[in-house]
Order: C-alpha cells, then sequence, then structure tokens
C-alpha cells in the first residue's frame, strides 16, 4: 500500500544536499503532497503495517520524517489518505525503510 503525506515543514539541510546520490532532497518543499509505498522487507510480518505511516492519523497529527543517508534532512508532515493500489508518481515518491 502506499500513503500520501503533505509536508508541513522540514529542515534547511535538505535543500543543501548535493551528493549524487541524495539530490532528491533538494526537491523537497513544504506544503507539497508526497507518496510513500510500504513494501516489504519494511513492513512488519504480524500487522502488515510500516512503521511511521501514520495509521490512524489522518490529517490531525504531525508526524515526524527522516530522509535515510542524511539524518539532518528531517521534517514534519500530515496523512492525507492511504491508498491500497499504489499510483505514486516518480516525483515526490518514497519507500518506508
Amino acid at each position: 500500500y502506499c500513503v500520501e503525506f503533505r509536508t508541513e515543514s522540514l529542515s534547511h539541510h535538505c535543500a543543501l544536499e548535493n551528493r549524487p546520490y541524495a539530490r532528491w532532497m533538494q526537491y523537497l518543499r513544504e506544503g507539497h503532497t508526497v507518496c510513500v509505498a510500504c513494501q516489504p522487507p519494511a513492513m512488519n510480518t504480524d500487522t502488515h503495517r510500516c512503521a511511521g505511516d501514520g495509521h490512524n492519523a489522518d490529517g490531525v497529527k504531525i508526524l515526524h520524517w527522516e530522509a535515510i543517508g542524511n539524518s539532518q534532512c528531517q521534517g514534519t508532515w500530515k496523512k492525507i489518505r492511504q491508498l491500497e493500489h499504489c499510483s505514486c508518481p516518480l516525483v515526490h515518491s518514497f519507500v518506508f525503510t
């Protein structure tokens, strides 16, 4: 499954990232919608959920995220909705880890 989030805030460290494999961090923006896929092996084998997916937090709770590979690139987002069938666009698509 996939989860759509609206970014609420992000650290300035994301925009400073210039390593070739991590340049995607420069394109994160407050207010943008991002799509995050929950796939094995990140999925818990008992619950079939990914940690941090915002289960029961639709549009209310502010959730925290952190980019793998640059722990200083982090921020907050709010869950918009969960999609059982993923149709994430190529831009602003991520995977739970």
